[in-house]
C-alpha cells in the first residue's frame, strides 16, 4: 500500500521534478567548472609531458604496424611502450603530492556539491509535505529561502555522513569486484554480485535515514531528536521499509538505464531528478503512515488511518505528533 500511495503522491507533485532539474543542473555545472579548474593544470602538464607522448605514440605505432601486418616490428615497439609506461609511472610518483592535494580538493568540491543538492532535496520534501498535509502548492525558491537555516544545518550533518558512507562502500565494492574477478574468473557472476551488494548497501543507508527529513519537516522534532528517531527502528517495520526501498532502487535503475540507451541520455534529464523526488515521496508517505496521520493523495483523495488522530491547526504547526514513537 505504501508503494501505491507513493506513486500517487509522486504524480501529484510531478511539477517539482522540473524545478529539481533546473536546480541540479545549475549546481552540477558550477561544480564541474570548479573541478575542471582544479584538474586543468595537472592534466595539461601530464598530457604535454614527454613520457605521456612517448606512450601514446608507441601505442599508436603498435596498432598501426599490427593492422599493416608488420609483426616483425611489434617486439621493439612493445619494448618502447614498456619503457614509456615506466616513465609515466615515475612522473606520477614525482607528482604524488600534487595528485593527493588535487584529490582532496575534488572531494571537498563533491561534499559542497552534495550540500547544495541536499538543500534542493530538503526544499522538495517541504513542498511535498505541504501538498500532502494542506494541499498547498509552495514555490521552490521561496521555500528554499524560508527553510534555508534548517536545510543548511541538516545537510551540514547529512552530506559528510553520506559521502563517508558512499566512499567506504565504493572502496569495499571495488575490492570485492577485483577479488571476485581474480578468484572466480566469471565476469557476469562478478558483476551480478557487485550490483547485488551495491543495491543492498544503498537500501541500508536509505532505510536508516528515511525518517530524518520527515521528522524534521512534518514532525518538527529538531536536529538531534530527528537523528535519534531515524536510527531508532523500534516498531517501524524495518524489513518492510527496506524491501520497498530495494524495489524502488531496481525500478529507478531500470528506468534510468533505459532512458540512457533508448533516448541517448536525453531522458536522464527527467528520470534522474524524478528518482530523487519519488524517494522523497516514499519517505514522507512512510512517515505519515507510521504516525497514523491523514494526508492527501491528490485533490480528491484523503488517506486516513483506522484510528484517526485529530490534530488541530495549532498542533500541526507545533509538531505535537513528534512525541509519538
Amino acid at each position: 500500500m505504501k508503494f501505491k500511495h507513493t506513486f500517487h503522491v509522486f504524480v501529484d507533485n510531478f511539477s517539482v521534478i522540473y524545478k529539481q532539474l533546473l536546480y541540479r543542473l545549475i549546481i552540477a555545472v558550477i561544480a564541474f567548472l570548479i573541478s575542471w579548474g582544479c584538474l586543468t593544470p595537472f592534466i595539461t602538464e601530464f598530457i604535454n609531458s614527454q613520457a605521456f607522448n612517448s606512450l601514446t605514440s608507441g601505442i599508436g605505432s603498435f596498432v598501426s604496424e599490427l593492422l599493416q601486418g608488420h609483426v616483425d616490428m611489434l617486439a621493439q615497439i612493445s619494448s618502447n611502450i614498456s619503457v614509456a609506461y615506466e616513465q609515466v609511472l615515475d612522473l606520477l610518483n614525482t607528482r604524488m603530492t600534487q595528485i593527493v592535494l588535487t584529490a582532496i580538493l575534488l572531494l571537498f568540491v563533491y561534499i559542497v556539491q552534495k550540500w547544495f543538492t541536499g538543500l534542493g532535496n530538503y526544499t522538495t520534501a517541504v513542498i511535498i509535505n505541504d501538498k500532502m498535509a494542506l494541499r498547498k502548492t509552495s514555490p521552490f525558491i521561496n521555500t528554499l529561502i524560508s527553510h534555508f537555516k534548517e536545510a543548511a544545518i541538516y545537510n551540514l550533518i547529512y552530506a559528510p555522513l553520506t559521502v563517508l558512507y558512499d566512499v567506504a562502500i565504493a572502496v569495499a565494492l571495488i575490492a570485492v569486484l577485483f577479488f571476485m574477478l581474480n578468484g572466480m574468473g566469471y565476469l557476469f557472476i562478478s558483476i551480478f554480485l557487485f550490483m547485488l551488494i551495491m543495491i543492498a548497501s544503498i537500501g541500508v543507508k536509505m532505510t536508516f535515514t528515511c525518517d530524518w527529513l520527515p521528522a524534521l519537516i512534518r514532525g518538527k522534532m529538531g536536529q538531534k531528536k530527528s537523528i535519534i528517531y531515524t536510527f531508532s527502528r523500534k516498531n517501524k517495520n524495518t524489513i518492510n521499509v527496506y524491501s520497498n526501498f530495494i524495489v524502488l532502487e531496481l525500478i529507478i535503475l531500470a528506468i534510468n538505464v533505459m532512458a540512457f540507451f533508448f533516448t541517448l541520455g536525453v531522458g536522464l534529464l527527467i528520470t534522474i531528478p524524478a528518482s530523487y523526488v519519488i524517494l522523497l515521496c516514499f519517505e514522507m508517505v512512510n512517515y505519515y503512515d507510521s504516525k497514523e496521520l491523514k494526508y492527501f493523495l491528490d485533490k480528491y483523495t484523503i488517506i486516513k488511518s483506522e484510528k484517526e488522530r485529530v490534530i488541530t491547526r495549532e498542533q500541526f504547526f507545533r509538531g505535537d505528533d513528534s512525541d509519538e514513537d
